[in-house]
C-alpha cells in the first residue's frame, strides 16, 4: 500500500524511487490518454508577498469603474440637512479618486481603441531595421520586410511576419522575424545584440504593449523626466506604495475652515418677546446699543457696559411691533400696534415726534438718511421726511397684504419691500411705480438684505411654504440663486467684513446658517433656540450677531472675523502721520 508522507510547504520533494515510478501518471507526450478518475496533483507555487504590477491592470475597466464612482458621489442632494458633512465627504472622495487614478494610470489616460490605432499607425510608417550578419540586405531596408528581402520567406510567411511586427508594435524588424519563428519558418541567425532585442520584442509581442528598442547593457535616458523631489532620501528609501506625486497631493497644506463656535457666548432672558413672524422687534445701532421690544415696552442693552435701561412703556392696549435705528444710532423709530410711529432720542431718553397715517399695526421700518419708510398691515408703505411737519410724503399701495419686510439701499437710493402676498418689489427712490416686481416666492417675504460688497445684489427669503433664499441682480432684474433651505426663512443679514450671508429659520429646525457668497455653500449651522428664530441683528463691528426667538431668549454668537481695515496701525509713527493728515 502506498502511503504519502506529509511535508511542510518549504520542504524539497524527494525524487521518486524505481518501485514507485510505475505509479506515476503518464506524461502528456507519451501518447497514453490520461484517466479521468485519477486525481491531479495540486502544483504549489512558492513566492514572496504579492507586489502589485500596473502593467497587469485592466486600465480601461478601472477607468470606467472610477467614472461610475464619481457619478454616484455627485448624486447627493444639496437639500439634505447635513449639507456641510456631505460636501466634506465628497471632497475627500474626490481626492481619493484623484490619487487612485494617478496610481493606476500615471500620466496616461486609457482610451478604448488606443492600442489598435497606434498599431495601425506604426504598421503604415517606415521603420529602419538593425543590421544582421547573414541578411545584409536588411540593413539597407527602410520598410517592413517582405518575401524579396527575407530569405526563406514567401506569401504566407510575409503575412505571419507582418502580423508578428504588428503584435510587437512595429518597433523593430526582428519582431517580424520572431513572428516567422513562431510560425515554424526558418529565419536568418542573429548576433548577440540583436538576439537581446529580439528577446525583448518577443516578450513585447506577448504582452501586446508597444515599447521602444532597449539594450540591457546600455543606458538610455527616459523620454519624460519627472520632477525631482528636494528630499532625495525620503524619495529613495520610502517604502510607501503611493507615488511621490500622490504623496505630495495628500500632504499638501489645505486652507482650514474658519472655526465658528456652535454655542452662544451670551444668553439673555427676553420675557414677552412675541412669537410673531411678521414683526421686527430687535435692532442693533451704531452706538453699540441693542433695542428690544418686549410686550408694550422697549429696552436698551449697552454692549460696552452690559447695562439694561427701559426706554419707554406704552399703554396696555398698545404693543411694540417694529424697531429701527437711524444710521448714526442716536434716534430710534418705534412702530406700534395702533399704527403709530414714534421717534425717540436715545441719548435724552425722550420722544421727539409721533406720526400717524396707518390704520393697522406697523410691522416694518427702514431708514434712508432723513427719510423713514413704514410698512403696515393695512397694505401700504408710507415714506416720511422727518425734517418737515407732514406725517408722510407719499404712499406706496402696490402690496395686497401686510408689508412685513423693508430695507433701504442708501448708496443706490432703492427700497426693497416684501409682503404676505408673496411679492417682492424694488422701488427707485420715492417713485410710486415699482422698478421691479418679483413673484417667484410662494410664501410671505419678510427676510430682505442688500449686499454691502457688490452693487445691486439683493437677497430675499420665503416663509414656510417657500423655504428658499433667492438672490437678485436689481440692475438687470435677473435672479441669480435659488437655494432650498428646508426651513422657513425668517431673517437675512450680510456680513460687513466678508462676503457671507446669515439666515435664521423657523419650521422645522429653528437653525441659524452661515452662507458663503456667491457659491452659497454652508459655512456653519448653529442651533440652540427651541422656537422659531424670528429676530436677527448685526453688531456695529460686524463680528457678532444676536438672535431672538419665541422661547423668550436672546443669544449672542461670534460668527464673523474682525475687519482688517479697522485694525489700528502697527506703528506709532504711522499713527501720528495719519492724525496729521
Amino acid at each position: 500500500m502506498n502511503q504519502r508522507t506529509s511535508k511542510g510547504i518549504f520542504e524539497t520533494p524527494r525524487s521518486p524511487s524505481r518501485s514507485t515510478r510505475s505509479l506515476e501518471p503518464p506524461r502528456p507526450g507519451d501518447g497514453i490518454p490520461l484517466p479521468s478518475t485519477s486525481p491531479r496533483r495540486r502544483q504549489v507555487i512558492f513566492s514572496d508577498r504579492h507586489i502589485p504590477n500596473r502593467t497587469g491592470v485592466d486600465l480601461q475597466a478601472a477607468f470606467s469603474l472610477s467614472n461610475q464612482d464619481e457619478i454616484t458621489l455627485s448624486s447627493h442632494s444639496r437639500n439634505a440637512d447635513n449639507e456641510i458633512e456631505l460636501r466634506k465627504e465628497e471632497e475627500a472622495n474626490r481626492t481619493f479618486s484623484t490619487v487612485l487614478k494617478a496610481e493606476l494610470f500615471g500620466d496616461n489616460v486609457p482610451m478604448a481603441m488606443a492600442n489598435l490605432s497606434q498599431l495601425s499607425l506604426l504598421s503604415s510608417s517606415p521603420i529602419k531595421a538593425p543590421p544582421t550578419r547573414t541578411a545584409q540586405n536588411l540593413s539597407s531596408s527602410s520598410a517592413i520586410p517582405t518575401s524579396h528581402n527575407i530569405p526563406g520567406g514567401g506569401g504566407e510567411d510575409d503575412f505571419l511576419g507582418g502580423a508578428g511586427s504588428l503584435l510587437g508594435g512595429g518597433d523593430s524588424i526582428n519582431t517580424g522575424i520572431i513572428g516567422g519563428l513562431n510560425s515554424g519558418r526558418r529565419t536568418p541567425p542573429l548576433d548577440e545584440s540583436n538576439s537581446t532585442t529580439a528577446l525583448m520584442t518577443s516578450d513585447q509581442s506577448v504582452t501586446n504593449t508597444p515599447r521602444r528598442k532597449t539594450n540591457l547593457f546600455t543606458y538610455q535616458s527616459p523620454q519624460k523626466t519627472r520632477p525631482i523631489s528636494r528630499d532625495l532620501q525620503s524619495e529613495l528609501f520610502s517604502l510607501s506604495p503611493v507615488r511621490q506625486e500622490s504623496q505630495k497631493l495628500l500632504l499638501s497644506p489645505q486652507k482650514k475652515p474658519r472655526n465658528i463656535s456652535k454655542v452662544p457666548y451670551r444668553v439673555l432672558d427676553a420675557p414677552e418677546l412675541l412669537d410673531d413672524f411678521y414683526l421686527n422687534l430687535v435692532d442693533w445701532g451704531q452706538q453699540d446699543i441693542l433695542a428690544v421690544g418686549l410686550g408694550s415696552s422697549v429696552y436698551l442693552w449697552d454692549g460696552s457696559t452690559h447695562s439694561v435701561e427701559q426706554l419707554c412703556d406704552f399703554e396696555d392696549e398698545d404693543k411694540v411691533t417694529s424697531l429701527s435705528w437711524i444710521e448714526l444710532g442716536t434716534h430710534l423709530a418705534i412702530g406700534t400696534g395702533k399704527g403709530l410711529v414714534e421717534i425717540w432720542d436715545a441719548t435724552k431718553m425722550k420722544c421727539v415726534r409721533t406720526m400717524t397715517g396707518h390704520n393697522l399695526r406697523v410691522s416694518s421700518l427702514a431708514w434712508n438718511e432723513h427719510v423713514l419708510s413704514s410698512g403696515s398691515r393695512d397694505r401700504t408703505i408710507l415714506n416720511r421726511d422727518v425734517r418737515i411737519e407732514s406725517h408722510y410724503v407719499n404712499k406706496f399701495e402696490t402690496h395686497r397684504q401686510e408689508v412685513c419686510g423693508l430695507k433701504w439701499n442708501v448708496e443706490e437710493n432703492k427700497l426693497a419691500s416684501g409682503g404676505n402676498d408673496n411679492k417682492l418689489f424694488i422701488w427707485d427712490g420715492l417713485n410710486t411705480k415699482p422698478l421691479y416686481s418679483f413673484s417667484n416666492h410662494t410664501a410671505a417675504v419678510k427676510a430682505i438684505a442688500w449686499s454691502p460688497h457688490q452693487r445691486g445684489i439683493l437677497a430675499s427669503g420665503g416663509g414656510t411654504a417657500d423655504k428658499t433664499i433667492k438672490t437678485w441682480n436689481t440692475l438687470t432684474g435677473q435672479m441669480i440663486h435659488d437655494v432650498d433651505t428646508s426651513s422657513q426663512v425668517c431673517n437675512l443679514v450680510w456680513s460687513k467684513n466678508s462676503n457671507e450671508l446669515v439666515s435664521t429659520h423657523g419650521y422645522s429646525r429653528n437653525q441659524i446658517i452661515v452662507w458663503k457668497y456667491p457659491s452659497m455653500h454652508q459655512v456653519a449651522q448653529l442651533t440652540g433656540h427651541t422656537y422659531r428664530v424670528l429676530y436677527l441683528a448685526l453688531s456695529p463691528d460686524g463680528e457678532t450677531i444676536v438672535t431672538g426667538a419665541g422661547d423668550e431668549t436672546l443669544r449672542f454668537w461670534n460668527v464673523f472675523d474682525k475687519n482688517r481695515n479697522n485694525q489700528p496701525p502697527s506703528s506709532i509713527l504711522l499713527d501720528a502721520f495719519l492724525q496729521l493728515r
